[in-house]
Formats: structure tokens, C-alpha cells, sequence
């Protein structure tokens, strides 16, 4: 298939496809007139890509699932380095996670702390232009 057929079936953009491919992550084979041409492995490594992005993933972090794809595994995810992105994410998101009960903690401590005080109904925040 052409770049616009791969890009139309996976969503994405002719453009997007090619920088994939200068990023070493897509390989299109070239007909003798020069258009790219992609086969349905190239769909499944631009789908994987894109899978992995929408949860999050940086393009950097795709590497190991395509070249884990491209080694012949039926999933991305088959493989050691792929398994250890997933750990490396995962402990970003716990962090993140932490980070944001912590706030939630400190936000509902200071609404009760305010909401004792019983604020004075009339006292406005007048805004400064």
C-alpha cells in the first residue's frame, strides 16, 4: 500500500508517517518510480505506535515494541525492554499519582479549615483589570 492508504487506515497523517520513518521506527520500501510502499506489518507497527502514544507513551518509549515486532513476536510487548518501558511508566504514574492524593489531602484540609471558619457571606475577591 501507498502512504496515504497506511495513514488513512491507521488514522494518522502522511506526515506523521514520514517522520516515523526518520525517526528509524518505519521502513517503507521504494517502487522504482520512488513512492513509499508499506505492507500490513508496517500497519501493525504504525497501529502499535500509535496504541502506545494514546496511552501516554513518547515515541523514544515505542522503540523497544517495534523493534520487538519487527523481531518477528506477535506483540510488541513480547520482549524484555518492552516489559521494562511498561515498569519505567508505571512507576511514573504511581509518582504522579502520589503527587496528586497528596495535594488532594492538603486541599481538603484547607477547605475544612476554611469552612470552620464560617467565611463571611458578603466578603467578595474583587478582581484587578
Amino acid at each position: 500500500m501507498r502512504i496515504g492508504e497506511l495513514a488513512r487506515r491507521t488514522g494518522t497523517t502522511t506526515r506523521t508517517l514520514r517522520f516515523y520513518e526518520a525517526q528509524g521506527l518505519l521502513a517503507a520500501q521504494r517502487s522504482p518510480n520512488g513512492y513509499r510502499s508499506y505492507d500490513e506489518h508496517d500497519l501493525r507497527l504504525v497501529t502499535e505506535i500509535r496504541a502506545l502514544q494514546a496511552a501516554g507513551f513518547s515515541l523514544a518509549d515505542t522503540r523497544p515494541f517495534v523493534a520487538c515486532l519487527r523481531a518477528g513476536n506477535p506483540d510488541g510487548d513480547a520482549c524484555a525492554d518492552s516489559v521494562e518501558v511498561y515498569r519505567r511508566k508505571l512507576a511514573e504514574v504511581e509518582a504522579c499519582l502520589s503527587q496528586l492524593t497528596d495535594l488532594r489531602t492538603d486541599l481538603t484540609r484547607k477547605l475544612a479549615a476554611a469552612l470552620a471558619r464560617e467565611p463571611h457571606p458578603t466578603c467578595t475577591v474583587q478582581e484587578t483589570p
